[in-house]
C-alpha cells in the first residue's frame, strides 16, 4: 500500500513538472506554446519582462493571455516580491521570494545557474537539522524492529477490533520506548516537495533565469531539445540526474531498512523512480535539472558525513 501511494505521488509530480493538467501556460488552438529555441513551455504568469528580443516578441504575441500585460511588468533586475499582486498564498510565500532571491544572487555573481545551485545547497543546509532527525528516527526504527516484529507475529491471526486496538497500543509503547515519531520521519519529504515546485515555478516564470547560460547550456532549454540540436552535453546532464537520484534514493532506503518486506517495497520504489525520472529528465529545464543534481549530490555527501559522525559517537560510547 505504501509503495502504491509513493507511485501515485510521483506520477502527480511528473504531470505537474511536465505541464500536464496545468492551466498556467500560453496556448494557441488548445496547444501549449513553446519556445522553439529551448523547448520550454511558456507560462502566462511570468513575473518580469523577457530581455531577448525574440522571446519578448513571442510573449507580446500572446499579451492578451498574460495575467499581467508585458508593459506593466518590471524588468527582471528591478523585480520585487510585492510588485505583482497575484492572490495566491503559495506565490507570496514560496515562488516570488525565491525568484527574487535567485535574481539578486544571480546579479551579484553574474550567473543565474550558479545562483540556483547555491540557493539549493543553502536551503539544504537550513534543512540539515530535519535531515539529521530523520536519520535518527531511522536508526531508532531499526532498533525497534525486533519488538515490532514480535507484536506482528503475536497478532498475526487476530483481526477483531479489540486485538487491533491492543496491537496498536503495544506498537505505540515500542515507539515511545525508542523515541520514534512516525510523522517526523516523513517531515523532510513534505518540506522538499513544495520547495521543488517553488524552484520550478520561479525558473519558469522569470525569463532572465531561463535566458541565461551555464557550462554551454541554456538554462531554459530541455535536454530533449538540446540533444536534437547536437549539444551532447545534455546527455551528460541526464546521466547526472539519474545517477544523483539513484544514490540519493538508495542512501535514503538504506537508512530506512529494517525488515525484508519494507526493503522489497523500497527496491521496487527505487526502480520505479529511476525509470520515471529518466523519462521526466528529458523535459525538465536545465536550471531545475542543475538544482536537482546539486541538491541530490549534497544529500548523498551530507548523509555520509552524518553516518560517520554517528559511528564515531558510538565508538566513543555516546
Amino acid at each position: 500500500m505504501k509503495t502504491k501511494k509513493v507511485i501515485i505521488l510521483f506520477i502527480a509530480i511528473l504531470f505537474l513538472t511536465t505541464g500536464c493538467g496545468n492551466k498556467t501556460y500560453l496556448k494557441e488552438e488548445k496547444q501549449i506554446v513553446t519556445y522553439e529555441k529551448t523547448g520550454q513551455s511558456l507560462q502566462n504568469n511570468i513575473l518580469c519582462k523577457p530581455e531577448e528580443q525574440e522571446l519578448y516578441e513571442l510573449y507580446e504575441k500572446y499579451n492578451d493571455q498574460l495575467n499581467t500585460k508585458l508593459e506593466d511588468l518590471p524588468t527582471c533586475a528591478e523585480f520585487k516580491p510585492n510588485d505583482i499582486k497575484y492572490h495566491s498564498l503559495w506565490e507570496s510565500i514560496f515562488v516570488k521570494p525565491l525568484a527574487w532571491l535567485i535574481l539578486k544572487l544571480g546579479i551579484i555573481i553574474k550567473n543565474f545557474g550558479v545562483s540556483v545551485m547555491l540557493i539549493g545547497i543553502g536551503i539544504r543546509l537550513i534543512l540539515l537539522p530535519f535531515s539529521k532527525k530523520t536519520m535518527d528516527q531511522s536508526e531508532n526504527m531499526k532498533k525497534a524492529q525486533p519488538e515490532i516484529k514480535k507484536i506482528e507475529q503475536k497478532y498475526a491471526n487476530r483481526t477483531d477490533s479489540d486485538s487491533m486496538m491492543m496491537k496498536s497500543q503495544e506498537t505505540m509503547l515500542v515507539y515511545k520506548k525508542y523515541k520514534i515519531n512516525p510523522v517526523s520521519g516523513c517531515l523532510i519529504a513534505f518540506i522538499q516537495l513544495p520547495l521543488f515546485f517553488a524552484f520550478l515555478q520561479a525558473i519558469n516564470r522569470v525569463p532572465a533565469i531561463f535566458e541565461d547560460n551555464l557550462f554551454g547550456m541554456k538554462l531554459g532549454m530541455t535536454p530533449w531539445v538540446g540533444i536534437s540540436q547536437g549539444k551532447y552535453i545534455y546527455i551528460a546532464l541526464i546521466l547526472l540526474i539519474i545517477l544523483s537520484t539513484y544514490f540519493s534514493f538508495k542512501n535514503a532506503m538504506h537508512n530506512q531498512s529494517g525488515n525484508s518486506e519494507m526493503e522489497r517495497q523500497m527496491q521496487f520504489t527505487l526502480k520505479f523512480m529511476i525509470i520515471m525520472i529518466s523519462i521526466a529528465s528529458f523535459s525538465l529545464p536545465t536550471a531545475i535539472a542543475l538544482y536537482w543534481v546539486v541538491t541530490n549530490g549534497f544529500v548523498v555527501i551530507q548523509n555520509y558525513i552524518l553516518k560517520k559522525m554517528r559511528e564515531g559517537n558510538k565508538k566513543r560510547g555516546k
